[in-house]
């Protein structure tokens, strides 16, 4: 069975159904506590646990527990220090296959994400996402203390302790602390100067 969308083949008639539903959105499957849809009956499932706080799977070295098993199988290997994924173009490994995925891009150069105003392609799609805001000038992200608006979470949580005083950023010789990571790294090389490095 091959599908009408991408030519992909599958094996089982519900993998194609599954599959085909990634090129129409369709999302047959509803939560029954904020009626969100899904495109899978397990995304639902797991869905419905932010509402009910469920947490079946529980990590049996810290006691953290888990709304799915494959999240828990990552957050163990923490623990454990495996990396099942290894690129097959440099001795990286990794926890999970999409971050394998996401890095042999940089050997293979593939760039799927297109920008859908210019010419840009990107080897992540959420660096994809951010860029075309570029274009379209939305900026979702609000500060909680004045008006700002920005484009990635990162850069709001970095002005937000302008207001909050936040200064997480610890530096390991003299525990001198500092809002955002670059002041930390300028700082720690006045200390390299010391040591005539």
């Amino acid at each position: 069975m091959q599908c009408s969308y991408c030519s992909k083949a599958f094996s089982f008639k519900y993998s194609l159904e599954r599959h085909v539903r990634t090129h129409t959105g369709e999302k047959p499957y509803q939560c029954s506590y904020c009626g969100k849809g899904f495109s899978q009956k397990y995304s639902v499932n797991v869905h419905e646990r932010s509402h009910t706080g469920q947490t079946p799977f529980q990590c049996s070295h810290c006691g953290q527990k888990f709304t799915q098993k494959a999240v828990l199988t990552v957050h163990e290997r923490i623990h454990t220090g495996e990396k099942p994924y290894q690129c097959s173009h440099c001795d990286k490994a990794f926890t999970q296959k999409t971050q394998l995925t996401t890095h042999e891009r940089i050997h293979t150069n593939k760039r799927p994400y297109k920008c859908l105003y210019c010419d840009f392609a990107f080897i992540q799609k959420n660096h994809c996402n951010i860029h075309q805001r570029l274009h379209t000038g939305e900026r979702p992200f609000a500060c909680s203390y004045c008006t700002k608006k920005f484009i990635q979470k990162s850069h709001c949580t970095a002005h937000e302790r302008v207001h909050n005083g936040q200064r997480p950023y610890q530096c390991c010789l003299c525990e001198k602390r500092f809002k955002q990571k670059w002041g930390l790294t300028v700082h720690e090389r006045s200390h390299l100067k010391e040591f005539g490095m």
